[in-house]
């Protein structure tokens, strides 16, 4: 059988969040020390640990059949690959930022003046949407020390916390792109590769699909089952199961966790009592 050739950054953020996405999946990984290539050992699955601003290019080749990347590499380095599913995971800004000490007006500040970044693609789209010329300076890791040794005047850089501008002396003063991690995958696949494919964005769905939803059992009086039945966005009817206590039920469904806080609001007033909330592993729909 063949293997799904996948590729994840070699170190970092995203590394370890696309490590963890494949154990949530139970996809092991059988990687040792500074392995390059790893197999997965219960799953038709092969590991490719790559620069992360190689990635996209190794996908359009198809020498990866697919990959887990930020989608800002892939706006700053377009290529021919398709975008499969959003991972909701490393979540982050490409943004501007200037030492704290500058008296920052808008866009126009960077008129005529210097900004490092190792996103130059990106910071042109910007500054030619807001009309601005200015000198731009490619670099490649450490771009927050640029304006500290008169490189720039400015940089433009992904923004997670905001932690390493402000340990730098800068401030964030525009945030134009925003990015998350991504699942792509080759257009140069066969039908083997497809169905395994298939196989890993099903799990990957069901894994997200549980982290984004809550199951929740609540004690309703029988009289309020029809009530608090309407307030219940869920997928079909809740169950429900009769308690001891004569004239009351106990009622099980699933919420978005985006809705969480609105809808038990909504279940107390309605009636409900005794709301248990409980996280969900997997959820297969």
């Amino acid at each position: 059988m063949k293997r799904l050739k996948i590729a994840i950054q070699k170190s970092g953020r995203l590394n370890e969040g696309s490590l963890k996405l494949l154990s949530d999946c139970g996809i092991f990984i059988d990687n040792g020390r500074d392995q390059l290539m790893a197999p997965a050992s219960n799953f038709p699955l092969e590991v490719l640990f790559l620069r992360n601003s190689d990635i996209p290019q190794y996908v359009e080749d198809g020498v990866a059949d697919a990959a887990i990347i930020g989608d800002n590499i892939l706006m700053e380095k377009p290529k021919e690959v398709e975008v499969v599913q959003k991972l909701g995971f490393s979540r982050c800004r490409v943004s501007l930022a200037v030492p704290k000490n500058v008296s920052y007006s808008g866009p126009q500040y960077f008129q005529g003046r210097k900004i490092a970044t190792s996103y130059p693609n990106t910071l042109t789209q910007f500054l030619k949407k807001n009309n601005v010329q200015a000198d731009i300076h490619e670099i490649s890791g450490s771009v927050e020390i640029a304006p500290k040794i008169g490189l720039a005047d400015g940089i433009c850089d992904i923004v997670s916390s905001g932690s390493t501008l402000f340990k730098n002396g800068l401030k964030e003063v525009e945030s134009f792109l925003k990015s998350e991690a991504v699942l792509i995958r080759s257009k140069k696949l066969d039908d083997e590769l497809e169905r395994i494919l298939e196989r890993l964005v099903f799990r990957i769905s069901s894994v997200l699909e549980a982290k984004n939803s809550k199951y929740i059992l609540m004690n309703v009086p029988n009289e309020k089952i029809e009530e608090v039945t309407r307030l219940l966005p869920v997928l079909k009817s809740p169950t429900v199961m009769p308690l001891a206590m004569k004239g009351w039920s106990s009622l099980h469904t699933v919420i978005k966790e985006d809705t969480f806080w609105e809808v038990i609001d909504r279940l107390k007033e309605a009636g409900a009592q005794g709301i248990l909330v409980i996280p969900i592993e997997k959820m297969v729909v």
